[in-house]
Formats: structure tokens, C-alpha cells, sequence
């Protein structure tokens, strides 16, 4: 009779077990997709300032110092950040995603002069690099399961 019950631990466990990790790769692919839709805004609205005269609108193109509604754009990001963990904290999503959305185009914008000084395949190369390292990390984060916290600074890159 414990050995019945044994085992229909250890079912029940498993089961739990498949659905917790099932659980959180639908998590994880949530998180993905959102950071991949921000890294688009943000590449998009960049890309499309720096070879447009709307670029002008916030810089100057000569030098890229920014000007008054320039300078909005490039603090307008922290603010963002503490209205969306206020929308976070009160449960309303859809404001955290439009917030999110408005402050990935914000970035774009703060990121719109880096297309001024570097060539498109730095830019593109370092992206990649960038990427690569993380979904590195990520999947030896995800397949492991070990907590990668506890390398502190050595992984801030």
C-alpha cells in the first residue's frame, strides 16, 4: 500500500513538474516577444529619424546635440519606467503595454544620432553580439536551471 501511495507521489510530482515547466516556457516566450516587439519599435524609430529630416526635429544633424524637444525625448524614458511599475503593481496590463511601447519609441529617438556616427553594419554587427550573448545566457539559464545571479558583475556585460 505505500508503495501505491510512492508512487502516485511521484506521478503526480512529474506531472506537476511538466506542467510547472510548461508553465514557464509559455512565460518566457511571452517575455521574448515582448522585448523582441520593443527592440523593433526602438530599431525602427531610430533607423527611420536618422535618414529622414525628421531627425532634425530632435537634434541637430550636424553635430547631434539634441535640442528642447530632444532633451524631452532622452528623460522622457525615466519617467516612463516609474509609471510603468506603477501600472505593473495595480494589475492594469494594457497600460504597462502602451507605456512600454511609447518608451521603446522614446528610446528609438535617444538612440537616433548613434546611426549619425557609426556605419549600419557596426551598428547591425554589435546587435547581433549582443543578441547572440543573450540567448546564450538565456538558454543556459532555461536548460540548467541554475541561478546565474550569484556571478554578479562578471555577467553585467
Amino acid at each position: 500500500m505505500s508503495f501505491d501511495s510512492n508512487r502516485d507521489f511521484i506521478i503526480s510530482r512529474t506531472s506537476s513538474t511538466v506542467e510547472m515547466d510548461e508553465g514557464l516556457r509559455q512565460y518566457m516566450l511571452k517575455v521574448y516577444n515582448y522585448m523582441t516587439i520593443g527592440l523593433l519599435i526602438t530599431a525602427g524609430v531610430s533607423y527611420l529619424l536618422a535618414n529622414s529630416a525628421l531627425g532634425a526635429m530632435f537634434f541637430t544633424p550636424e553635430t547631434g546635440e539634441p535640442n528642447a524637444l530632444g532633451w524631452i525625448a532622452i528623460i522622457a524614458p525615466l519617467l516612463l519606467v516609474f509609471m510603468m511599475g506603477s501600472a505593473v503593481t495595480s494589475g492594469n496590463a494594457s497600460k504597462a503595454f502602451t507605456l512600454f511601447i511609447v518608451y521603446s519609441g522614446l528610446m528609438g529617438i535617444s538612440l537616433t544620432t548613434i546611426f549619425w556616427v557609426y556605419t549600419e553594419l557596426s551598428i547591425l554587427r554589435v546587435f547581433l553580439i549582443t543578441a547572440g550573448m543573450f540567448a546564450g545566457m538565456s538558454l543556459y539559464g532555461y536548460t540548467t536551471k541554475r541561478d546565474l545571479t550569484n556571478m554578479g558583475s562578471f555577467m553585467m556585460m
